[in-house]
């Protein structure tokens, strides 16, 4: 077995559904109902505005799953999260917007085509918007979906993709992903992951596992959250940005295969915040200097 992967994910499917929905492993060893809970805590550094001043942000999340494994290929679950962003800028005049609130509920389905792939499916509600704004004015709808076939006992490929109703935006978001899960040795090993409360699709990891129970990893992916906005500052009712480029180092401690622990540190990239007017008009938009971002996370199967 490789160590520090005694539960091999198929997919790592995107922020939809979450890893034990492709654990094979999990599957053959204990049918029925599973659950799990995972949490998140990030901390970005001060980054310098070019429209003035600087910012800081803290998240969190928490997520609870449960899943019925009916076979060792076939699953469907419920997971709901619940996400804070909470922004600090150093200028009154330039400070679009204060806490951001986030809740998703998913439900995952897992299926077997044939002998070698697997597919799924996994529809999506959201709620993004700044504390004291309607939650209904935040939601949004979507669906994360794809297939993977079983090349060998080292690699599992396939196409996916995703696509999201948008906030002041016509029409659908639409972007296709590469699902990998690559054993490239005994120790090293190629992902695409979901990373608790990633705003779009896959990223791509890229682990060692130092031991049975210590791994290694560098994780980069592409961010982008869209958020309703109250009724007071620069603009009322309108819709809010924020995207970026999150590029991470991590070191997950898996004491067993029920718990991991996790603390990373990076950066995040091409920075980018803006904001619509209510009727979906962009009124401003600024880009931040590099961040440095750290944080601590967990997760437990029971």
């Amino acid at each position: 077995m490789t160590p520090g992967r005694s539960l091999k994910t198929t997919f790592g499917l995107a922020a939809l559904s979450v890893s034990l929905a492709g654990s094979p492993a999990l599957a053959q060893q204990r049918l029925g109902w599973v659950g799990q809970v995972d949490g998140l805590a990030a901390f970005q550094g001060s980054a310098d505005l070019s429209g003035g001043g600087n910012f800081t942000a803290n998240r969190s999340f928490l997520r609870a799953t449960a899943l019925y494994l009916a076979d060792p290929g076939t699953s469907v679950g419920l997971s709901v999260s619940v996400g804070q962003f909470d922004y600090e800028f150093s200028q009154a005049v330039n400070q679009p917007w204060t806490g951001i609130r986030d809740i998703r509920v998913s439900v995952p389905l897992r299926f077997r085509v044939g002998d070698s792939a697997t597919a799924f499916v996994s529809p999506q509600i959201r709620w993004d918007y700044q504390r004291g704004a309607s939650a209904s004015d935040g939601r949004t709808y979507g669906i994360f979906a794809g297939v993977a076939w079983e090349v060998s006992e080292r690699l599992t490929i396939g196409p996916a993709f995703g696509a999201y109703t948008q906030l002041e935006q016509g029409g659908i978001e639409f972007f296709p992903a590469l699902l990998i899960d690559w054993d490239i040795n005994d120790r090293w090993n190629l992902n695409t992951g979901s990373g608790l409360g990633a705003t779009r699709g896959p990223g791509l990891s890229l682990s060692y596992a130092m031991t049975e129970s210590l791994k290694l990893s560098l994780t980069a992916r592409s961010e982008r959250i869209r958020f309703r906005l109250d009724g007071t500052g620069p603009a009322p009712n309108g819709v809010g940005e924020d995207k970026s480029i999150p590029v991470v180092l991590s070191l997950d401690y898996n004491p067993n295969p029920g718990v991991s622990l996790s603390v990373f540190a990076g950066a995040e990239f091409d920075g980018q915040l803006t904001l619509d007017n209510a009727t979906g008009v962009e009124i401003s938009s600024q880009s931040y200097e590099t961040a440095p971002v750290a944080g601590l996370a967990f997760r437990v199967r029971f």
